[in-house]
């Protein structure tokens, strides 16, 4: 039998309708599999606050993998490929300090506009990120993944 896989799915809010298809796609995917698995869902006001919350969930070792979602478009007023190069930078460095697996679904489109047209390809697009996110999570839990040779086991309770 195998053993129960958990992992945890971080979602931010801003473009939330659009963001939530990446969940509905990991969750779609994990139905599929067939042993136990949990999901464990948590949300942050915006993309900037995905990495603290990544360490967080990652230092308390109770996942497997922890996944990381939001859509980071460019408003005008900031330069948003800064705050895309800043998230994923903080998923990467949580990552490394934990030895908890972490996924990126930041997406980060050159032309985002909330029309109809956008919004429809942009929520596809999710729903398959969504969906990858998975097959990478199940990959980097797997027993034969290289890096659990050397890295701490998961707390359990």
């Amino acid at each position: 039998m195998t053993a129960p896989l958990c992992f945890a799915f971080i979602k931010a809010n801003w473009h939330s309708e659009i963001v939530t298809r990446a969940l509905t796609g990991f969750q779609d995917r994990l139905a599929r599999h067939p042993g136990p698995v949990t999901v464990e869902v948590f949300d942050v006001p915006g993309a900037f606050e995905l990495p603290l919350a990544a360490q967080r969930l990652a230092r308390s070792h109770r996942f497997d993998a922890i996944a990381a979602a939001a859509l980071v478009v460019d408003g005008g007023i900031y330069r948003h490929d800064f705050v895309a190069q800043s998230v994923v930078s903080g998923l990467m460095q949580a990552q490394l300090e934990t030895d908890v697996p972490i996924l990126s679904i930041s997406l980060t489109p050159h032309h985002f506009q909330p029309t109809d047209d956008h919004v429809a390809f942009f929520s596809d697009h999710f729903l398959t990120k969504g969906r990858e996110a998975a097959e990478a999570a199940l990959a980097v839990a797997a027993p034969g993944y290289a890096a659990h040779a050397l890295a701490p086991a998961r707390a359990t309770g």
